[in-house]
């Protein structure tokens, strides 16, 4: 049996799960805060926990200690039993449809990328290097959040801006989310016993961060996020589509001079946090509602934006046949879901109330008997997805170097 981590580093923390594979049975997650006093997160065993404060100010330190708190938790007992490591990486640009091998060229590669996702290539580039230097043995993995919308044609992916902006610097939709899409429309799949490719899905991951996806064919066709994760439906601090031109109007009557700056207001001040002015979760605004109006138009506003995209993409593929709750919110949120499929009537989808409210961290059908779309609850585990493409991956090295 191999041993295989997911790796997630972000702008302040670096998380992680170890799996045994093929079995594919998890044995630990943990997360790190990259702060001056951190605090040290691990799950593991059978309800087993650890948590520590120590000072981690740098990755370089966050890895060494993850390396350590696997050895003297008994999670491995030498580090060479982990022969696989697979990391999230958010932005591949046009470079990266699929996961791979990372040599010298591809981790230069996805620091040049840096611009598409500022707050994340280069640490996620700094965390790669950092355990091929302390683990050179193991085969090293990257899973791009955007390679599996590179399907997308370019009457979707392109911007109705200057042509030459595309062809010099790579603007277009990009889009985000692309693996746990991947994971939850391939299970869907399985649930259903039908071809991927013979059926019109849309997938609603929603989260903090919240994406629609449209695919047919076993493909994206479409995605509600774009050049950036900040577009498409409004999300926990995000404020989704806005006019362009509200940018430098805001930016006059709130003298501020930094695009930067605005651009940051609209990525962590906004959505349901800067509608509802009490929080950017959807369990805080659901227990508020009913006795403060402006949280109940957070939640209106968040299912109407879900709507009309959910509905445009009916209308590109010429129809559904699945749709699919996942992520935080659709996973354990029955009214959201509930208010969502209620707008959805006209397409014929429709979902049991008593099915919906049962489902709580398992993979459901919710489905009304007379539904003539399937309706899914499917947990997402993109870390699943990950360490599954470099077994994947480890196994077409191994036959290449056998030939």
């Amino acid at each position: 049996m191999a041993k295989v981590l997911s790796i997630n580093a972000g702008s302040s923390s670096l998380k992680w799960k170890l799996f045994e594979m093929p079995s594919e049975r998890q044995l630990a997650e943990g997360a790190t805060d990259i702060l001056k006093q951190s605090t040290v997160k691990i799950k593991y065993g059978t309800d087993q926990a650890y948590e520590s404060a120590t000072p981690i100010c740098n990755y370089r330190d966050a890895v060494a200690n993850l390396l350590s708190n696997l050895q003297t938790l008994g999670l491995v007992q030498n580090l060479d039993e982990i022969t696989g490591i697979g990391h999230r990486v958010v932005a591949g640009g046009e470079l990266f449809s699929a996961p791979i091998v990372i040599d010298d060229r591809v981790l230069a590669q996805i620091r040049a990328l840096r611009d598409y996702a500022p707050l994340h290539n280069p640490v996620e580039a700094d965390c790669i290097a950092i355990f091929r230097k302390m683990m050179p043995w193991a085969l090293e993995v990257a899973v791009f959040d955007t390679a599996f919308h590179q399907t997308m044609k370019p009457v979707n992916y392109l911007y109705s801006i200057p042509y030459e902006y595309y062809q010099k610097y790579g603007v277009r939709k990009y889009g985000a989310h692309g693996t746990s899409v991947r994971y939850v429309s391939a299970h869907a799949a399985k649930m259903l016993r039908k071809p991927l490719a013979q059926m019109r899905m849309i997938v609603m991951h929603l989260g903090a961060g919240s994406s629609i996806t449209a695919i047919q064919n076993g493909q994206s066709v479409d995605t509600s996020m774009g050049f950036t994760p900040l577009s498409g439906v409004t999300m926990g601090t995000r404020s989704g589509d806005v006019d362009v031109s509200l940018i430098g109007y805001l930016m006059k009557k709130l003298a501020i001079t930094d695009v930067d700056q605005m651009i940051d207001i609209l990525n962590t001040q906004s959505g349901l946090r800067g509608i509802s002015g009490i929080s950017h979760d959807v369990r805080d605004l659901e227990a508020a509602a009913p006795t403060n109006p402006r949280a109940k138009l957070a939640l209106d506003i968040f299912v109407n934006r879900i709507v009309k995209y959910v509905g445009a993409y009916a209308a590109l593929m010429d129809g559904v046949d699945v749709l699919v709750f996942t992520a935080g919110i659709g996973e354990h949120s029955s009214d959201i879901r509930a208010r969502v499929m209620q707008s959805l009537d006209y397409l014929g989808a429709r979902i049991d109330a008593s099915l919906n409210t049962q489902i709580h961290d398992n993979a459901g059908d919710i489905t009304a008997a007379d539904s003539k779309v399937k309706t899914l609850v499917i947990p997402t585990n993109e870390e699943l997805m990950i360490v599954r493409d470099v077994m994947s991956l480890s196994q077409a090295v191994a036959q290449a170097e056998y030939w």
